[in-house]
């Protein structure tokens, strides 16, 4: 079995060289033809005078050349760090300074995101431009590649050694930068093959973003692990989405749940153009249950896995396909050499049935957060178990229930958002006093963002006008779609804002999602 993440590709080519291992558009590579694109990026990373441990990233949607950077990277030795398309401005220079990172890969649709911060970055040397022409000052894919060898790269490697950075919500409302080893990424990937009720014929569609670590690591790793074939999407639509389906025969795949009920519900839905379909593998937000139960009718025979995890501690958990509906509020049983825990507030494990922090042991853990000490001495215990910042309970078969985030993230189309980022941008407004932001219940995402804000007497803003300020200071789906005006905020003895209070009345009636 692999001990490197470069090892996880060259066993799928020696096993399948000739099969068609990544289809986006016209374009496809074999697994032999991906193998030899990640030696040439590897080698001429070298060439480049990128060092082992260096932090080089990636910027880009769904396109072949996002598994030629993964293993090119990491054989490498390289640190390949995967950046969200979605980032501001702001985001984008914090992580490049913070990661050190030396050496940018972009999709040219994405370069003008890139340029107006170039200036600011002390430790970017050189941007690699690919899907398009380059800018000033940049070089093409082609160019950085130049006559670099298709030969392995004549690099030692452990597979302690440090691999990648995926990135998630801090504090701060800047993404904290989570760093992990090789082995933590092939153990959680061959532990979920092993669980995963796929097979080496199947063909799975790559609709959520390589550059989240469910969609990365999760699902596509976990397929080359088998040697699957893999249809990748740039964008989510869901009539584009039937047409890969039918036009390439696809199996398998893997959504968020509000992907899975936009499929549902489009105008497109078509079950006949949907008949190759037979498995889906879901997560990152709780899924509906009424969705559940309309993907069933309408899908009968249809593999439906549930997997939980976090870019800490990848993949957790699974609910196996034969309890989909017989435990529909289950993020399921642990993966193989994971260990969960519930703990009390003093870090004490708690029998089944009660409640408490949720807790992972095993190899899959991540190192560190990279370069904050602080943050992970908060979340790591002495004994080796990481703290998830999720509330659950185990019930009587040992099936993870989740109950509440303890951190008061909003899931919101899968994707996390942080309430401390939208109120930092809200308190730069001069007639906002005091804020608190939270989740309410929306059919179509979930969850949406949601504020209470006490003003200052001098300004009256209304209440779209706070809205837009929001809305041009960070990424526009973080923006609140509700702002409503208060005179004081709910708190605790010793002045803690009670975020339960204001939150409880809008979701009377409803589960939140977890």
């Amino acid at each position: 079995m692999a001990r490197l993440i470069g090892e996880v590709l060259s066993e799928a080519a020696a096993r399948y060289p000739d099969k068609t291992a990544v289809i986006e558009g016209a374009r496809r590579f074999t697994y032999a033809e991906l193998d030899r694109a990640a030696n040439r990026l590897a080698n001429a990373l070298l060439a480049a005078g990128c060092e082992k441990g260096e932090v080089v990233a990636i910027l880009s949607g769904n396109r072949v050349e996002y598994p030629v950077f993964l293993f090119g990277a990491a054989r490498s030795g390289c640190v390949g760090a995967h950046l969200s398309v979605r980032y501001t401005a702001d985001d984008l220079r914090h992580v490049i300074d913070h990661c050190d990172i030396t050496t940018l890969f972009v999709h040219a649709d994405l370069l003008p995101a890139v340029l107006p911060v170039r200036e600011r970055l002390s430790s970017l040397k050189r941007i690699v431009v690919f899907g398009g022409p380059a800018g000033e000052g940049t070089q093409t894919w082609d160019d950085f590649l130049g006559d670099a060898a298709e030969d392995p790269p004549p690099v030692t490697l452990a597979e302690t050694d440090p691999f990648c950075l995926t990135f998630t919500g801090g504090t701060t409302g800047f993404p904290k930068a989570v760093l992990v080893d090789h082995r933590a990424r092939v153990s959680a990937s061959q532990g979920a093959w092993s669980t995963f009720a796929l097979t080496p014929d199947d063909t799975l569609a790559q609709v959520t973003p390589l550059f989240h670590v469910a969609g990365l690591f999760s699902w596509y790793l976990t397929g080359v692990v088998g040697g699957c074939g893999f249809v990748f999407m740039p964008a989510w639509d869901v009539p584009g989405f039937v047409d890969l389906v039918a036009r390439e025969k696809i199996t398998a795949g893997f959504m968020v749940p509000t992907q899975v009920g936009a499929l549902l519900q489009d105008p497109s839905f078509d079950k006949a153009r949907l008949k190759t379909l037979r498995y889906m593998n879901f997560g990152g937000a709780a899924m509906p249950v009424a969705v559940l139960h309309r993907l069933r009718e309408l899908f009968p025979d249809m593999v439906i896995i549930e997997h939980y995890g976090q870019s800490e501690v990848g993949a957790a958990c699974y609910r196996p396909p034969e309890m989909a509906l017989e435990k529909p509020t289950s993020v399921g049983i642990p993966f193989p050499d994971v260990e969960i825990a519930i703990l009390d507030f003093d870090g004490l494990p708690l029998p089944d049935g009660r409640s408490g922090e949720v807790a992972v042991r095993g190899p899959a853990l991540m190192r560190e957060y990279y370069r904050d000490s602080e943050q992970t001495a908060a979340v790591m215990t002495s004994e080796g178990w990481l703290k998830t910042g999720d509330v659950g309970y185990r019930d009587e078969d040992g099936y993870l229930i989740l109950v509440d985030r303890s951190k008061d993230v909003i899931i919101s189309g899968g994707e996390n958002i942080y309430p401390t980022e939208i109120e930092n941008a809200l308190y730069k407004h001069g007639a906002v006093r005091e804020c608190a932001v939270f989740g309410i219940p929306d059919d179509r995402w979930g969850e949406v963002p949601a504020a209470h804000i006490v003003l200052s007497e001098a300004l009256r803003p209304t209440e779209q006008e706070l809205i837009d300020f929001v809305g041009a200071r960070i990424a526009r789906h973080k923006r609140p779609r509700l702002i409503r005006f208060v005179e004081a905020l709910p708190k605790t003895a010793v002045g803690k804002i009670q975020k339960n209070v204001i939150r409880a009345p809008y979701w009377e009636g409803r589960a939140r999602a977890i």
